[in-house]
């Protein structure tokens, strides 16, 4: 499995999907070139899967799609979420990160830096 998803973040993303008016909806979830540290995720609701570039699976109960080119960069992941007094957000823990922004939303790999944004 690539992705794993907990049971708090289920239940977030279950949410989301009620939102849709498409039942084929699942989860979209990769990365992309971008910010302090190079790779940035990328997560949101897709209904489109591209049978040559896309790869299914389902990780407690949450219909996933990844790109293949983002499988070996994101294996293993975990995304949970996590309530405070501040509110709630989803948190990322990728073992294959080396280097992470202090916001923790950049990140590169041992074998893929990404393009870091100069602004940052």
């Amino acid at each position: 499995m690539i992705l794993n998803i907990t049971e708090a973040a289920s239940h977030q993303i279950k949410e989301m999907l009620k939102e849709e008016d498409s039942n084929d909806v699942r989860l979209r979830f990769g990365v992309k070139g971008g910010g302090c540290s190079g790779l940035s995720y990328a997560m949101g609701l897709e209904d489109e899967i591209n049978e040559e570039l896309d790869l299914t699976e389902e990780s407690n109960g949450i219909p996933v799609v990844i790109n293949r080119q983002d499988a070996a960069i994101i294996e293993g992941t975990t995304i949970d979420f996590k309530q405070n007094m501040m509110g709630g957000g989803f948190t990322i823990d990728n073992p294959n990160a080396i280097v992470s922004c202090g916001c923790g939303s950049s990140f590169k790999t041992a074998t893929n830096a990404g393009s870091p944004d100069p602004n940052c």
